[in-house]
């Protein structure tokens, strides 16, 4: 299989960061709709969250570098048999994924530091604190963060659902190309 996207299908580092975002993401909701439940007690009450935002830092790297492959090796071209509404779709639905992830990890910073602390990643550094001056900065980027996540669930559900859509009712090569064939 190929590194690079061809004009055709998604190369292996595409792939894998689909695949790797995707997961993170899921992993991170879950992650973080389990916390919000802990007490005060809980061995998991500081632990959570700090996992919670060491991913949620390194979500933010791959992301950059998921931009800066994309410039590199641009994604395929849609299928002949796409329509234009698909392709309109399709476009501003991976548009809508890209802007509100980058939303989201930026509102999950302003929670974290809101306080004036930095965010530790994984014991291995610290990420500062640089805008800690909004009124209310913690309740606004929370619910901002909350809302968000949701929304980006259950559109990555919905993108999902059109993948298989295109595999089983369309019989296209949509889904096939994500996984390299």
């Amino acid at each position: 299989m190929q590194l690079r996207n061809s004009s055709d299908r998604y190369g292996l580092v595409s792939i894998l960061l689909h695949w790797l975002v995707a997961l993170a993401v899921f992993g991170l909701f879950g992650l973080g709709y389990w916390m919000v439940g802990l007490d005060y007690y809980s061995g998991w009450y500081k632990t959570g969250p700090d996992l919670h935002k060491s991913i949620g830092i390194v979500l933010f790297v791959v992301m950059l570098a998921r931009l800066l492959w994309r410039w590199i090796s641009p994604a395929p071209q849609a299928l002949s048999s796409h329509g234009r509404m698909t392709r309109l779709g399709a476009r501003f639905g991976h548009l809508f994924l890209y802007l509100g992830l980058f939303v989201l990890m930026i509102s999950g910073y302003l929670i974290s530091t809101a306080d004036g602390r930095g965010i530790p990643v994984f014991g291995l550094f610290e990420v500062p604190a640089t805008l800690t001056s909004i009124p209310d900065q913690e309740d606004l980027a929370g619910l901002v963060h909350e809302y968000l996540a949701w929304a980006l669930v259950i559109f990555a559900g919905i993108h999902g659902l059109a993948a298989l859509k295109h595999h089983f009712i369309d019989r296209d090569r949509t889904l096939t190309r994500m996984f390299g064939r």
